[in-house]
């Protein structure tokens, strides 16, 4: 497990960075705790200001007080700076991000310079970017939900992001050490889906050369991930039902039952009030599975979090540890904002790792922006589309 310890001598820093943690679901200790420095962990990191009161980050004794300390890395951020710079030292124990000034009004540059910064030392943590207010509030709530066993029902668009939220309540939860496990029940064909789920003997039924536990007893004592409820079919919402209802199951070709624990979790991106009256869905499974409803938002009802969900994107899609994640113009990120994002989060990653392509520099400006939008769902028509922007930027 990773500790973020934040120097807390600056207090706007200190402010700024345990803000954007704590919207993103994220836990951190402060410099100036008692005992802080004692805590036995694997990965201990120290966030640092530029301006800080504690260190001259620049200087062999703050190398010093790293290896003495065991701190596996430090972060430094330094705001108002002639441009935007990564810097790494002492084959990366030592990261700095240098970032211009930015107008006080362009908040969601501002944002994007911070998200890069929290992306460098947290791109190895499960968390949700946000600065939207509703938003964060949803994480607060995943914290406080992740301390019960309650089944969670997550309903919204696609692409919003039903499977992160999922994963980030598990990583907040008890069961955080125990395995996650999502299966996509659109995804499996019916008489695969029972075997799939609840496992099977050997010999149960034709090609079954082996036994499967399934894997309800997969996720034994973590959280499985029921992506798509909507679509399974009416013969296996009973079964499921009464393994909610009894915590057993039954492999197929067993009279046998076997005792589960493990919280599950389902997604949705329908209405399930219609699909319950048009009788594709149990209303009995549903109350089951409602325990606790959560409710994702299209991204363009969030503009606010496209500049940290950028700056996650784009530093996840390094290959390279060693590269630096590209960065977005004023105008390329006023463009992603004003957009309409049909396509929601999927969308915003698409065109984020196209722009990545097409850009011929380390920053990405609003000629790289290609929307889906721009793409016609036929195949010609889009590489045409596409060998357009290439061939602009050649010329």
């Amino acid at each position: 497990m990773t500790h973020f310890i934040i120097d807390d001598s600056e207090e706007n820093f200190c402010n700024l960075v345990c803000s954007n943690l704590e919207n993103r679901g994220l836990d951190w200790m402060l410099l100036s705790d008692k005992d802080v420095l004692t805590v036995n962990v694997k990965d201990k990191y120290l966030i640092v200001p530029s301006k800080s009161t504690n260190f001259d980050t620049q200087s062999k004794s703050f190398v010093d007080y790293l290896r003495q300390n065991k701190f596996v890395k430090a972060f430094i951020f330094t705001p108002n700076a002639e441009t935007l710079l990564f810097k790494s030292e002492f084959n990366g124990a030592i990261k700095e991000l240098q970032v211009p000034e930015c107008d006080p009004d362009d908040t969601a540059l501002f944002n994007f310079y911070v998200g890069l910064f929290i992306e460098q030392f947290s791109r190895q943590t499960v968390n949700l970017p946000c600065s939207d207010p509703e938003t964060a509030s949803l994480v607060n709530l995943l914290t406080r939900l992740a301390a019960s066993n309650a089944s969670v029902l997550i309903n919204g668009p696609t692409g919003t992001g039903k499977e992160v939220v999922s994963k980030l309540l598990h990583s907040k939860s008890n069961r955080k050490d125990g395995p996650f496990i999502a299966v996509n029940c659109a995804a499996i064909p019916e008489n695969m889906l029972e075997s799939m789920l609840f496992g099977h003997e050997k010999g149960s039924f034709t090609g079954a050369m082996h036994s499967n536990d399934g894997l309800f007893r997969a996720a034994n004592s973590g959280t499985l991930l029921l992506d798509e409820i909507s679509e399974m079919p009416m013969a296996l919402q009973s079964k499921l039902l009464r393994v909610l209802q009894e915590k057993v199951v039954t492999p197929i070709g067993s009279s046998k039952e076997i005792s589960v624990d493990l919280r599950v979790i389902a997604t949705t991106n329908r209405d399930m009030s219609v699909e319950i009256e048009q009788k594709r869905f149990r209303e009995d499974l549903f109350y089951r599975l409602n325990v606790f409803p959560i409710s994702t938002r299209a991204l363009n009802l969030r503009a606010s979090d496209i500049p940290a969900i950028s700056a996650h994107m784009l530093t996840r899609n390094i290959t390279d540890v060693d590269e630096d994640p590209k960065v977005l113009s004023t105008n390329a990120l006023s463009r992603l904002m004003r957009y309409e994002w049909p396509g929601n989060v999927r969308e915003l990653d698409n065109v984020l790792q196209r722009a990545s392509i097409l850009t011929n520099s380390s920053t990405i400006n609003e000629c790289d922006i290609l929307f889906d939008s721009d793409l016609t769902v036929k195949a010609p028509n889009t590489v045409e589309a596409l060998n357009s922007k290439f061939q602009a930027h050649v010329e």
